[in-house]
């Protein structure tokens, strides 16, 4: 095999590599948020079970049609865009209603994937000076998926 035939090879590898690749979306949360810990489904039942508060932060409708059984809602009302450095100021939610103990473990959520309310309260609690903050990007979906309780 020549050089050039190899090369045109590999070439081709790397585009057939690439194609197959999974994409995001451009809205998709970040996997990872920089201070809190990203929580799995059971790692989160553990906690509810064990008292620490769940946080859901869709709507109130979304809410009232079903969530986590034992959780809150405190809506996270988004206007900023749906990006890593989203403005704060632009958003509206409630930290008043969040424990006055900042050590206090809490887990927010959302819908997941493209939905960043979870992922804002998660920032903003944080830049509240919460110490333990868990993220539960899987959300409503990963809960419903593994069977768990929802009321």
């Amino acid at each position: 095999m020549t050089a050039s035939v190899l090369a045109r090879c590999m070439f081709c590898l790397f585009i057939a590599c690439l194609l197959q690749s999974p994409t995001v979306s451009a809205n998709e949360t970040p996997p990872e948020l920089a201070g809190a810990m990203i929580a799995t489904a059971e790692q989160v039942k553990r906690m509810l079970d064990s008292g620490v508060l769940v946080v859901d932060t869709r709507v109130g409708n979304e809410f009232a049609e079903s969530h986590i059984k034992g959780a809150i809602n405190i809506p996270y009302k988004e206007r900023s865009p749906k990006a890593r450095d989203f403005e704060a100021a632009q958003d509206s939610f409630n930290l008043a209603k969040l424990p006055p103990n900042k050590g206090r473990p809490i887990v927010f959520y959302c819908n997941s994937g493209d939905c960043w309310k979870s992922y804002k309260a998660s920032t903003v609690a944080l830049r509240a000076g919460y110490k333990q903050v868990y993220w539960f990007r899987g959300g409503y979906p990963e809960w419903q998926k593994k069977g768990l309780p929802v009321e």
